[in-house]
């Protein structure tokens, strides 16, 4: 995978190729004869509804994206699988069989979807790998650097132990679901940061990225090790991080440990402004779905310059070689930059996050 360069400073971050000359082109030598115009039918299969950021921010965005490049002629059709493989197969065959222009896929289990992606790929249907890296013939890929991701949690969640830590500290490891490449490769950035500073006392890949399981699995963690041996926590989202939070304070735990996350939900947020999680990684979801929804256009119309223009990064896949692909970077979020990334982005305003509850922690943080 080519690497990009990581800021785990605050940022906003713009996607615009305006600098290019393309993005802002119409049709007028700024592509190849469209094959199609602007009234376009983009599939969009999400995988879960645990993560609320796939209906919350994802598919708006992508709808309305592909509206706004399409003079409001062309529609998104939407299905989330709610974490079920076999669901999404079943929703990847109708809109096969419905002819959609353009699949946006963002698998449940990346090898078992590949039969659907090359069925698409045989019916004429471009498929566009999101946010997840699903197997077989996928025409391109947008995410973040997902081993970027987990070396931005492993090396925060150092930086949280503080100069005194050492390969004595013992680390419990809550990744992800094994069916998601993803899980995979935040993983193994984690483990470059963390390998030969701390001890991994404990890990764990939970299925399907269940926070009841991350629960359970910290439960376990801390019978084994000792709620007051664990000097901190690797959780791969915020979702289980929220679990990872659940079984500490069920076993009488009051200093919490450092526990890392991702993905910047809003319980999270406010986790860590009360002081209860440590980190979360913040992905600026505008610019992955503007960049798919535009990928999606640029494909389905033939506008090949643009659609270059937009990936290029490439990556590998088991099944693929030089995918052309989006890679964005991501951001540590951590107490001291809310205002500047999510806040800043329009993701939460301060009356999301200040809510009653978390008032006077918002107040400590000037967070106003």
């Amino acid at each position: 995978m080519r690497r990009i360069a990581i800021s785990v400073a605050a940022s906003t971050m713009t996607l615009s190729l305006a600098g290019c000359g393309v993005l802002g082109a119409t049709g007028d030598g700024a592509s190849a004869s469209p094959s199609k115009g602007n009234d376009i039918t983009v599939g969009l299969l999400l995988p879960e509804k645990a993560n609320t950021r796939y209906d919350k921010f994802d598919y708006p965005i992508i709808r309305d994206k592909v509206a706004e490049l399409t003079r409001k002629q062309g529609r998104v059709e939407y299905d989330n699988a709610d974490a079920d493989a076999s669901r999404q197969a079943s929703q990847m065959q109708k809109m096969i069989d419905e002819k959609v222009d353009i699949i946006m896929l963002d698998a449940v289990d990346s090898h078992a979807i590949a039969p659907e992606v090359k069925k698409a790929k045989d019916a004429g249907i471009p498929v566009i790998a999101y946010d997840r890296l699903a197997e077989g013939p996928i025409d391109a890929y947008v995410s973040f650097d997902n081993e970027l991701v987990g070396e931005v949690q492993g090396r925060t969640l150092l930086e949280a132990l503080g100069s005194g830590a050492d390969s004595s500290d013992k680390i419990v490891m809550v990744n992800g679901s094994p069916t998601d490449p993803n899980a995979k490769q935040f993983k193994q950035g984690a483990l470059s940061e963390l390998n030969g500073h701390v001890q991994i006392a404990a890990t764990y890949d939970t299925t399907d990225w269940k926070p009841e399981l991350a629960e359970t699995e910290m439960a376990r963690a801390i019978g084994a090790i000792g709620k007051s041996n664990i000097a901190g926590v690797y959780a791969a989202n915020d979702g289980m991080a929220g679990g990872v939070i659940k079984a500490l304070k069920a076993a009488g735990v009051t200093n919490l440990p450092p526990v890392t996350g991702q993905d910047a939900e809003l319980d999270a947020v406010q986790r860590i402004v009360a002081g209860e999680q440590y980190m979360s990684v913040y992905k600026a979801y505008p610019d992955e779905a503007q960049a798919a929804a535009q990928m999606a256009v640029a494909k389905v119309q033939g506008k090949d310059i643009q659609f270059d223009a937009l990936t290029q990064d490439k990556v590998d896949s088991p099944t693929g070689k030089n995918i052309p692909s989006k890679l964005i970077q991501p951001v540590a979020l951590t107490k001291s930059n809310i205002k500047s990334t999510v806040i800043a982005d329009g993701i939460y305003t301060v009356g999301d996050i200040c809510t009653a509850q978390y008032k006077a922690a918002c107040a400590a943080s000037h967070l106003k």
